[in-house]
């Protein structure tokens, strides 16, 4: 079994300066490549300086693009993301690579609540694991995790579903469970970033907003959308009641809600039947 080890970077050369050399002596014989996400200082330099293969784009195109460029380039059966900026450990690839072995296509290192960019991320990505437990029926520790293992042939799979933004672990993951590939996770420790974080809170924080639909659009539209077709439904039969009760009529507003319930339980319906096709592999 072969290893490529894939780093997005955008302006990381001080954490690359503490995770290549750490990351080297534990993966002696792995495929390490730092994908260059269009930095301004010496990340490309710095990466290549430990002899880690470098791809380096001419301007910034997000976390994803890296990841999917990396995955792309990568030669190994194996790969393995982790970030760039010395959170992540290598001495838990060894651990995740195990598991792996034991029959998973994919294994998600687990981040408990220390391990949280703040207060307000640790809420989010409580809710979001919780949300993705209910849709899958499996126990998501970790949505949004960024290292992780996986057998390149199943990744690979998914690279045209991929976002180019900050999304990649939700949607490949949801896409992995989606497929009945199996998932496992693993806790992990997680050390204090080096560097300033590339996630604006406002513009990034309505993105993540949208992981909630993407969530259940990428694994089952219709436990998303039945519920608000159930819900317009309930709302027009209880004004149909009310008016019908104190005036004796059925209203516009009435026939609106029970359309909408039906419109939206067939766009559901539809939705449904597209991620199917989306998710059937080529001959």
């Amino acid at each position: 079994m072969t290893i490529s080890v894939i780093l997005p970077a955008k302006n990381e050369a001080e954490g690359l300066r503490r995770t290549l050399p750490a990351l080297r002596e534990r993966m002696p014989h792995a495929e390490i490549i730092v994908v260059d996400d269009g930095s301004t200082d010496a990340t490309a330099e710095v990466a290549a300086s430990f002899g880690a293969k470098v791809l380096s784009s001419p301007y910034s195109m997000g976390n994803g693009a890296a990841i999917k460029r990396g995955a792309r380039a990568a030669a190994g059966d194996v790969l393995v993301f982790m970030d760039a900026d010395g959170q992540h450990d290598p001495a838990c690839i060894a651990p995740l690579l195990e598991t792996l072995e034991q029959g998973y296509d994919m294994v998600v290192g687990a981040r408990d609540w220390a391990g949280q960019a703040g207060v307000h991320r640790g809420a989010a990505n409580a809710f979001y694991n919780w949300l993705a437990s209910r849709m899958t029926g499996f126990d998501v520790k970790d949505l949004t995790s960024g290292f992780r293992a996986v057998r390149a042939e199943r990744f690979r799979e998914f690279i045209h579903l991929l976002p180019n933004g900050f999304s990649y672990p939700t949607t490949s993951t949801m896409a992995f469970f989606r497929s009945a590939y199996p998932v496992a996770y693993m806790p992990i420790p997680v050390a204090k970033r080096l560097g300033k974080s590339h996630i604006r809170p406002i513009r990034d924080g309505i993105r993540f907003l949208l992981i909630i639909f993407k969530i259940a659009t990428l694994y089952s539209p219709l436990k998303l959308f039945a519920p608000t077709a159930i819900t317009f439904f309930t709302i027009g039969l209880g004004y149909y009641g009310y008016t019908f009760t104190t005036q004796g009529r059925f209203t516009n507003m009435s026939a609106l809600l029970f359309s909408a319930s039906v419109i939206v339980f067939l766009i559901g319906l539809i939705s449904e039947q597209i991620t199917s096709l989306t998710y059937k592999r080529d001959a």
